[in-house]
């Protein structure tokens, strides 16, 4: 039997750790660095969802480049009108670009189980989260159809305006806002036996774009956060508070809503993030990933043009004729 240690919380929750792994998580006493940017987010909150006709999308390219941009816009869009088959949801992803390939497969087409060892195939409820904290490059773009659920009950899916949230978090305590810019965490996805994914730097959960000093992306994924070693005890508290400053915020802007079967549901990972009550019963959920590179070059292309794209590559002026204020 491996030597533990067992901590108290204050909740006196009880955690168990091995000293094989308390070992190499001690704290040091080298505190972070890294000079936190404090940048106010653009946003572009959305409280009721844009929604498009597939037919529209398939069938014409104006239609295509406006479904994008009312996503980047918003955040996210409906499309109505999808035959309720898993064949033509693969054929609007593609639409955009290839379907990203992980260790979850390509296209999903899936029921409530433990196959990938992970609360996603589970029926338990899911906090706000943003998905592939722990890929270095996280996908841009995610997309849900519900095709069936039979039998039971429950499984609403939530949206909350992470750039929204980040906003309100800046205005109340900008101390707070820089604290969840400032610190790099790692992040792991190890639910399965062959598989332990980490990014190849650590990130925070507010990342800046250093051309734009403005936020691009967040993490944020209690289930996919793993130890943090390099700062303070001090660092740590003041992570800690700062995070559930930015969690009570989630939580009070959550939008929650049913997808029904021929409605499917898009949104950009990387600002948007997404959760799901628990539910009862056999729910059936097809969808994919985009990249981020895939999905910017098929909205800029679409939207501006590609002689106007290659006039100004480089351009990183804040302009919104600008092709590359998309990014």
């Amino acid at each position: 039997m491996p030597r533990t240690d067992t901590v108290t919380g204050s909740d006196n929750h009880l955690g168990h750790y091995p000293f094989e792994w308390l070992g190499p998580h001690a704290q040091n006493k080298y505190a972070a660095t890294t000079e936190a940017i404090n940048s106010v987010p653009s946003t572009h909150t959305a409280l009721e969802g844009p929604r498009v006709q597939y037919e529209d999308v398939m069938s014409d390219d104006k239609s295509l480049g406006n479904w994008l941009n009312l996503i980047w816009t918003h955040g996210f869009c409906f499309v109505d009108g999808v035959p309720v088959n898993p064949q033509a949801t693969q054929l609007l992803i593609e639409r955009i670009a290839f379907i990203r390939h992980t260790h979850y497969g390509g296209f999903w087409d899936f029921t409530a189980d433990l196959t990938f060892k992970d609360t996603a195939y589970t029926n338990e409820f899911l906090g706000a989260h943003t998905d592939n904290t722990y890929f270095t490059d996280p996908a841009r773009l995610q997309l849900f159809h519900l095709l069936s659920h039979t039998e039971g009950t429950g499984g609403d899916n939530l949206m909350v305006d992470g750039f929204a949230a980040a906003t309100q978090l800046r205005h109340e305590n900008p101390q707070h806002y820089a604290e969840l810019v400032k610190h790099r965490h790692p992040w792991h996805a190890s639910g399965n036996d062959d598989t332990c994914i980490q990014p190849s730097a650590m990130a925070p959960v507010f990342s800046m774009h250093p051309d734009m000093n403005s936020m691009y992306q967040i993490r944020w994924n209690n289930y996919d956060r793993a130890p943090k070693v390099n700062w303070s005890a001090e660092e740590q508290s003041s992570w800690y508070d700062a995070a559930r400053h930015y969690n009570e915020i989630l939580q009070s802007k959550e939008i929650w809503t049913k997808l029904e079967p021929g409605s499917a549901l898009i949104f950009d990972n990387w600002r948007m993030l997404h959760g799901r009550s628990q539910f009862t019963g056999k729910r059936r959920m097809c969808g994919g990933y985009v990249n981020n590179d895939d999905y910017i070059s098929r909205l800029r292309l679409l939207k501006c043009g590609r002689e106007n794209v290659l006039n100004n590559l480089g351009n990183i002026r804040d302009d919104d004729q600008n092709p590359y204020h998309y990014f």
